[in-house]
């Protein structure tokens, strides 16, 4: 099979589809790898690393996209990326379809076979290949919020963790998921002041055992939301309903009670984000103000640490990738439901149902299309 790996561009973007480790492998199966020219330079991987691994380098996007049966990428293509994309044709990517309209017509338009990352699922019910992004912008959630929270930026001019007769600052994390832990494992280790909110009684009880008392677990109610929030200084928007548009919980009444300085850092705004007040931001501008409160609502976090982003998320894909390669999609996509899962787009059809209902079209059943 022909895989293309074309270079992102969405802005400040520097993850690459694949590394030359990942091309190496599909290469000694037999299979051809399309690198566009500095694909992964800006995160060190050189087109001299891919040819040695055995890629074919070219010019430019269109190349790949022309040569290619396989399109893998990191985030979601842009309009100019779609547009390209024939019928017999396979993107492997992270999508984030239930927010972006525009972009789910215009994949449904091209006749393409779309596979997300973010709906790929496990024998474990978790989501394997979003598991490694949501780790790294849990992390980095504590970091971007620690840091505007000075007072220069904005924010309240609190130290997240106190010193000796200081309090902490209050972190508040709505919801429990990869990033919701993760997120507090960094606010936990900075000193910081800790509650994470879900609706899961089983999860908020292994958060428990997790963090050994060190955060508050809390139950979510409207009630509980609004008494935490109020109180915070930073809030995290962790909340994640598998191919679905983010709720909003945090309403903008709720945002005018907030203390002025707060910080807000939504990682779920590639799902069209978890506060009313919420609107897409990019690593060169990723903050604005709104009532007071400063909104860090960046669509690629894990971007800025592209290198280590890039190499946690081929360690994931391959194996899915190589399945892809050596039994061609449709076949690959028969045998693994979980694969399946990750189907949005086929031949102009949604066939994700969350992903179908927020965007208020009609959904086809994966499993009868492609069998």
């Amino acid at each position: 099979m022909k895989i293309g790996v074309p270079k992102e561009i969405k802005i400040h973007e520097y993850r690459v589809g694949m590394t030359p480790a990942s091309v190496k492998e599909l290469v000694k199966l037999g299979h051809t790898v399309i690198i566009e020219n500095n694909a992964g330079a800006g995160i060190d991987f050189t087109n001299e690393d891919y040819h040695k691994a055995g890629a074919a380098i070219v010019g430019s996007a269109e190349e790949v996209f022309a040569q290619s049966e396989l399109i893998v990428k990191v985030k979601e293509p842009q309009p100019s990326e779609w547009q390209r994309l024939k019928p017999e044709q396979t993107l492997f990517t992270f999508l984030h379809l239930a927010p972006d309209p525009e972009q789910a017509h215009g994949l449904m338009r091209s006749g393409c076979t779309a596979i997300a990352y973010e709906t790929v699922t496990d024998n474990f019910g978790s989501l394997p290949l979003l598991a490694p992004m949501s780790e790294v912008a849990g992390r980095m959630s504590i970091q971007a919020g620690a840091s505007y929270l000075e007072k220069e930026k904005g924010g309240r001019g609190i130290l997240l963790g106190g010193v000796a007769g200081v309090a902490p600052a209050n972190v508040v994390i709505l919801g429990g998921g990869v990033v919701g832990a993760n997120a507090a494992k960094m606010a936990v280790g900075l000193g910081a002041k800790v509650a994470i909110i879900d609706k899961n009684p089983r999860r908020l009880n292994e958060l428990d055992w997790m963090f050994k008392g060190r955060v508050q677990t809390i139950y979510s109610t409207s009630d509980s939301v609004e008494d935490y929030v109020k109180r915070a200084d930073l809030v995290i928007g962790a909340v994640l309903v598998v191919g679905a548009a983010a709720p909003k919980l945090v309403h903008r009444d709720l945002l005018k009670a907030m203390k002025k300085g707060s910080v807000l850092v939504d990682v779920a705004i590639d799902q069209g984000g978890c506060f009313e007040s919420s609107r897409p931001t990019t690593h060169s501008d990723p903050v604005y103000i709104e009532e007071g409160v400063v909104h860090y609502c960046v669509t690629n976090m894990p971007g800025a640490v592209a290198r280590t982003s890039t190499q946690a998320l081929n360690n994931a894909t391959l194996p899915f990738i190589i399945a892809l390669a050596q039994k061609g999609p449709r076949q690959a996509l028969r045998d693994n439901i979980h694969l399946r899962n990750g189907l949005n787009v086929f031949k102009g059809n949604i066939t994700h149902p969350l992903v179908a209902r927020d965007l208020n079209v009609d959904y086809v059943n994966a499993a009868e299309l492609v069998i």
